[in-house]
């Protein structure tokens, strides 16, 4: 079940190996649109605002997750490109040691964070309380979206994207019917609608373990395995961290976004938070893209051939172009109607300034892929230091946009807060891949030779 991507055809890989994480994506943006659009609908406009207030703050803690057990994969996909296959299964038990840590130090610290990050945030007092409902809830499951992670980018690491879009079909599915159960026939409000993204990221953790059990012999850990190896742990944790923390310190200036938002009123968080869901629909070709190129450059880091990852990151930019340009003409001339499905027609401030910020955006698109594209290659390739000094000039850049625009421009301000912040972001990782590239500067793999260095 494994898939070497060390070899054949760079474009025909990427666009096998990204459309299942395409699909993938958009069935895991289920779990957050679905409880949006069933809260918007069923229960009423300021439980939307409610939840939204609240995707910050969730970005926060659940983006860590995914950073660092990504990162801890990214060490797994280096030992399966060079052929090491004890090194795959000491890297996957270091992961999974590593993880149950830093489960146990999220959850505690996020809990005990919720409330006052809400208020420290300014949410608005009529959505307060059910924000905490939701996000608490969220934060005690973080377990279940660490178990889920780490099993997906770990066999994703090893070339096999199509496994975990299965299981997230059945877990959206499972999400749906959880979410009219608990908020309709339980009246559980926004708590049933976290209640069922939490079991449901759970059941789809459960079944990648079944499954890796079954079908991945490489996977199958010795006693000895268990003995955390200090140096590929120090690598994880060299990859993991810088990444969780770029995920953290993007969401910390969203944090900051969504406080100058608040101050606008709960009409305008449920009208940013429907606009938002929307883009993410358009744009989620972008992150499986980055996936990709993490898996591609990492296997291929791994086995010496540093002029495929060149080739990669060529024809990913040709993908991003394209997609940028659907995807942009889609939502500028059709995010409107798409917003009713959120809100209904009874809404018409909401549905107006939801495309504001639709119109704005969706002429940035091709900058956001290739800051998706450009990360994850270079953290594939362990360089993960770039991408997160990336994200913190990304965050100083959408906290300055925020709190300045938002001044002079109002809501018009925020909106172009993103914008600005990828720009920035891309220009820093576009010079450094390039730097990269040119001066043949990777790091050479242990066991490769002095040889294989060159570009």
């Amino acid at each position: 079940m494994t898939n070497d991507m060390t070899k054949g055809n760079p474009l025909k890989l990427i666009i096998a190996f990204s459309i299942p994480l395409f699909i993938g994506n958009l069935f895991q943006q289920l779990y957050s649109i679905i409880d949006t659009l069933i809260v918007g609908r069923t229960i009423n406009v300021k439980a939307l605002a409610a939840v939204g207030a609240t995707g910050a703050i969730s970005f926060l803690i659940i983006g860590f997750v995914i950073g660092f057990t990504a990162g801890f994969a990214v060490v797994t996909a280096q030992f399966f490109g060079a052929g090491d296959h004890d090194g795959v299964r000491r890297s996957v038990a270091s992961a999974i040691m590593l993880s149950a840590a830093f489960t146990v130090i999220v959850t505690l610290l996020s809990v005990l964070g919720a409330m006052p990050l809400l208020r420290l945030m300014d949410t608005p007092q009529d959505i307060i309380n059910d924000s905490y409902s939701y996000i608490i809830i969220i934060f005690w499951g973080i377990f279940a979206s660490v178990f889920y992670n780490l099993l997906a980018s770990t066999i994703r690491a090893l070339g096999d994207s199509r496994t975990p879009l299965i299981f997230l079909i059945i877990a959206s599915v499972l999400n749906i019917i959880l979410d009219f159960t608990l908020i309709l026939n339980f009246k559980m409000g926004v708590a049933g609608a976290a209640w069922a993204t939490v079991i449901s990221q759970l059941v789809s953790g459960l079944l990648c373990l079944v499954y890796v059990s079954k079908k991945f012999p490489i996977l199958k850990l010795k006693k000895s395995d268990w003995q955390l190896d200090i140096e590929i742990a120090k690598n994880q944790l060299k990859i993991g961290l810088p990444m969780a923390f770029q995920f953290s310190v993007t969401a910390i200036g969203v944090m900051v976004l969504q406080s100058a938002l608040n101050s606008f009123g709960s009409i305008t968080v449920a009208a940013y938070t429907t606009a938002v869901k929307i883009e993410q629909i358009a744009t989620q070709v972008f992150p499986a893209l980055g996936t990709t190129m993490a898996t591609y450059s990492a296997q291929n880091y791994g086995a010496g051939e540093y002029g495929r990852i060149r080739q990669g990151v060529a024809k990913a930019s040709l993908i991003a172009l394209l997609m940028s340009i659907i995807g942009g003409l889609g939502v500028f001339f059709l995010g409107g109607n798409i917003a009713e499905l959120f809100v209904g027609t009874g809404q018409p401030e909401v549905i107006e300034q939801a495309n504001v910020y639709l119109h704005l955006i969706s002429f940035f698109f091709f900058i956001l892929g290739m800051l998706f594209i450009f990360r994850n290659t270079l953290q594939g390739i362990g360089k993960s230091t770039m991408p997160f000094f990336a994200g913190v000039t990304e965050l100083f850049m959408r906290i300055i946009a925020a709190l300045v625009l938002s001044k002079i421009f109002g809501y018009l301000g925020v909106c172009l807060a993103s914008p600005i912040a990828w720009i920035g972001a891309t220009l820093l990782l576009t010079v450094s891949y390039l730097y990269i590239i040119r001066q043949g500067t990777f790091d050479m793999p242990q066991n490769h030779s002095e040889s294989e260095t060159s570009l």
